[in-house]
């Protein structure tokens, strides 16, 4: 299985600022919490349309996309 290295801590902290658990947001978006979890942790892709949702139920902005969906781990994370 493939693992991604992307960092997903600032939205990780970004869903629970804005909807208080993973699990909320996951039903906001249409998944489920199993589903949400194995995309935090690198087991599957965002694909571009859940980025765009993630985007607007988060309060983000396009520029903001970079920093919460494409940020890689560094050898310390």
């Amino acid at each position: 299985m493939v693992h991604l290295n992307f960092d997903y801590c600032k939205l990780r902290g970004r869903i629970r600022e804005i909807f208080g658990t993973e699990k909320q947001f996951a039903k906001a978006m249409k998944m489920t919490a199993a589903t949400l979890s194995a995309k935090l942790n690198g087991l599957q892709v965002f694909s571009q349309k859940e980025i765009s949702l993630a985007v607007d139920l988060l309060q983000l902005s396009d520029s903001d996309i970079p920093t919460y969906f494409f940020s890689t781990k560094t050898s310390g994370t």
